[in-house]
């Protein structure tokens, strides 16, 4: 029997292949319930592209187990940090199996998009909410592009070691630029998401006018100039499980870091650590599907699958990451190991979000590169 996907996508695009292509996945979904092995295996398997720690074991719970003991296909691990750099070097490499499914920021994955690494999703295929609401409908704004469809709001905050400052604590994104009312080291990503923004809202600019300030010379330059004001005392990290480590371990006292990693650092591990909500930079998660792999019917039936409403709801089970569906919006609860409301830690929150920067995607995809490659020129001069 031909591969009914393959047939679906060879039709012209609109709602018959749509309704078409999810059909196709529905009977795919049918066939591996009734054909796995004793052991629950079907012998299909995908390579899935995660951040690891506390988010990796919420996407394990609430993602990759349930669908393969739904489909009978194994999902295989591989660490993610972020970036083009690897996915480049996946897709340009034939001679390896590479990522089938890659979780990525819709930063990036904008990017990665323009830049043809990755195929695109009919959205077609995405389940309804249980009253029937489309999935176009039912995702939030923004949350469905070419080649992606989001899982989750994330945000990247400032952190900081309560044990650095029994006195007066920051609470006000100008105090990570203020070295002499809380003095100690740094540790920001090495890379200019989140750092320009903060910048130039230290200065007090408004946050529905940064994009449009970084696109000029002199928005550009007040940036950089802030950062060289700390930029002896940082510690530069690319791994997202460095800037927690440095900072419980007293080597830095503030920290950039995602809201979801510091939340399980400071309450199911019960580090001295503290989140700065002011000028939290909020974003979507998105999956994308790296271009050319050789498993991709298997890779948007973990997409139906894991971008449905219940799954996005469980994974806030584990993890203060807010779902990108409004019907998963409506079953978050409590947190699993400590029973707490986890809605009050959402980076939506209403009193966490009054001062929340959305990132432009759009504006870091068209201009990537060249802000990167300004960026590292930079971090490099003497």
């Amino acid at each position: 029997m031909p591969d009914l996907l393959k047939v679906a996508r060879q039709m012209q695009s609109g709602p018959v292949r749509a309704a078409i292509s999810a059909l196709c996945i529905v009977m795919s979904w049918s066939n591996a319930e009734a054909g796995p092995s004793a052991d629950g295996s079907t012998g299909r398997a995908i390579t899935v592209a995660t951040w690891g720690g506390p988010y990796q074991y919420s996407q394990e719970k609430a993602y990759f187990e349930p669908f393969t003991k739904m489909s009978g296909i194994d999902i295989n691990i591989d660490r993610y940090d972020g970036g083009l750099a690897e996915l480049r070097r996946q897709v340009g490499n034939s001679e390896t199996n590479g990522w089938d499914l890659v979780d990525m920021t819709m930063a990036d994955n904008r990017a990665a998009c323009k830049q043809g690494l990755l195929e695109r999703i009919d959205h077609g295929i995405l389940p309804p909410a249980p009253d029937g609401t489309q999935a176009e409908q039912d995702f939030i704004d923004g949350a469905l592009t070419e080649c992606g469809v989001s899982q989750i709001v994330y945000a990247m905050i400032i952190a900081y070691n309560r044990d650095a400052f029994p006195g007066d604590r920051p609470t006000r994104i100008e105090d990570l630029f203020d070295l002499e009312r809380f003095p100690g080291a740094r540790s920001l990503q090495k890379g200019p998401e989140a750092n320009l923004e903060w910048a130039l809202r230290s200065y007090g600019v408004p946050r529905e006018d940064l994009y449009q300030s970084l696109s000029t010379r002199r928005g550009l330059w007040l940036a950089f100039e802030r950062l060289e004001d700390i930029r002896e005392h940082v510690r530069w990290w690319t791994s997202v499980s460095t800037p927690l480590e440095l900072l419980v371990s007293g080597e830095v006292t503030m920290a950039s870091v995602y809201n979801g990693r510091a939340f399980d650092a400071a309450v199911i591990q019960g580090h001295p650590v503290e989140i700065i909500w002011d000028a939290q930079i909020y974003e979507l998660g998105a999956w994308g599907i790296p271009k050319g792999t050789r498993n991709l019917d298997e890779a948007l039936e973990f997409i139906r699958f894991a971008t449905g409403t219940q799954p996005l709801a469980d994974q806030t089970k584990y993890i203060p990451y807010g779902p990108a569906r409004r019907s998963s919006m409506k079953l978050v609860s409590t947190h699993a190991e400590t029973g707490m409301d986890i809605r009050q830690h959402l980076p939506t929150y209403p009193v966490h979000f009054g001062t929340a920067i959305l990132k432009d995607t759009e504006w870091y995809a068209s201009l990537h590169d060249r802000i990167k490659v300004r960026f590292d020129r930079w971090l490099t001069r003497q």
